[in-house]
């Protein structure tokens, strides 16, 4: 199964990845703030796309459209294409404002410069002077198959309620001044800087952990200090990419319940990390999630209360990188079959069972991993093309 881990990064938060000039401490920084804010009307619906564990809304206010974004509540940040940037150019940036450094996984520096947009229109809401990272998302339009605009974080919502809508497929967005009573279980994120950090149970032991949107794992769990009880594992898994890095997946089933919002995970399948511990799209999937940041609370909604069971991982045994035109192994689970068969980091994938790689989109991709016991991929050998079938297994039961 592919991963790629999203923007994760929150600006001077302890453990995280981000690193910008002059930066001080959380707790002397105020938060970042939205540009100004308006709605047409008391209750925007925006119809959303499920790819993955993402919510990805199309949006378009004139005729150069469709708009593109995935909604990440990991991000302290909005991050917008250069083409969008320069199409909507705000507020001027100081030349004296440093750009935003990022160090990724293989502890190489990224430099994303700053900007201003001055318009985004997400249906009926109209968000004016954003404050903006320039990010080419080439790489993770390719990733999930449509092409993305941009990255929209948390700060741009300050002053709406926003409710991530995934079984309805659906983001909303109303005025945080009058709020209606939501149904769910209400959970305070009391943070200055207005991070969605929340309290999650573990077994006994109460941890805190990041509401990110942006990730697509189920629960990434830093095990430093809480000495987690597995059932399985953990195990090497596919190759993670992030902004500016790849980095080798540690998985595996725990064998302790994962309590979050009043609902129990028994057994829940965890990503390994050295980071914050963060909630991704696997396990936000079964709800509908209401951020209210003018009073510091999140609200989760599901029909029932039964405990939801984490399905097994299973996995061709490759990652890929993805271009229209063929798609690069980025890496092999080793002792895998798809190990056995000898396929390396770095062979050009051009088929997949005969059809040609422009066919398949993430959302096939994954459908085919969920259900097809083998796979058979055809790969570009100098001029030749080559067939291997590669047996699809459970990498964690």
């Amino acid at each position: 199964m592919i991963r790629r881990r999203l923007v994760f990064f929150w600006l001077c938060a302890a453990g995280l990845a981000l690193l910008v000039a002059g930066c001080t401490s959380a707790a002397s920084r105020r938060a970042p703030q939205p540009g100004r804010t308006t709605l047409g009307s008391p209750l925007v619906i925006l119809p959303a796309q499920t790819i993955g564990n993402h919510l990805v809304i199309e949006v378009k206010w004139d005729r150069t459209g469709p708009y593109r974004f995935l909604i990440d509540t990991g991000s302290s940040t909005t991050l917008v294409t250069a083409a969008l940037a320069r199409r909507y150019p705000g507020q001027e940036v100081p030349p004296w404002t440093p750009p935003v450094r990022v160090k990724g996984a293989d502890g190489k520096i990224t430099t994303l410069p700053r900007a201003s947009v001055r318009r985004l229109e997400l249906g009926e809401a109209r968000f004016e002077d954003v404050d903006v990272l320039i990010y080419d998302c080439a790489a993770l339009s390719a990733h999930l198959g449509v092409k993305i605009d941009g990255v929209l974080g948390f700060p741009l919502f300050r002053e709406l309620l926003l409710t991530l809508d995934y079984p309805g497929s659906r983001v909303l967005l109303q005025s945080a001044r009058e709020v209606p009573l939501l149904p769910g279980t209400t959970v305070p994120f009391d943070d200055a800087q207005k991070i969605p950090l929340i309290s999650v149970r573990l077994g006994e032991r109460s941890l805190v952990a990041l509401i990110d949107s942006g990730s697509d794992a189920v629960f990434s769990l830093n095990p430093v200090g809480l000495e987690p009880r597995f059932a399985f594992g953990p195990v090497v898994g596919a190759t993670v990419g992030t902004l500016s890095g790849e980095h080798t997946q540690q998985i595996g089933r725990l064998a302790e319940t994962l309590v979050m919002g009043g609902q129990a995970f028994p057994q829940p399948v965890v990503d390994l990390t050295d980071e914050l511990p963060g909630i991704g799209g696997g396990l936000l999937r079964h709800f509908s999630v209401s951020f209210d940041q003018q009073r510091d609370r999140v609200t989760f909604f599901r029909d029932g209360r039964a405990p939801i069971a984490t399905p097994p991982r299973r996995s061709a045994g490759v990652s890929f990188t993805k271009t229209p035109a063929y798609w690069r192994i980025a890496g092999v689970v080793p002792k895998s079959p798809a190990d056995t068969e000898g396929i390396v980091a770095g062979d050009l994938v051009t088929r997949i069972n005969g059809e040609p790689i422009a066919k398949w989109d993430f959302r096939r991709y994954e459908q085919l991993v969920a259900t097809a016991p083998v796979i058979t991929l055809t790969f570009l050998i100098g001029t030749a093309e080559t067939e291997k079938r590669v047996r699809v297994s459970e990498l964690v039961p």
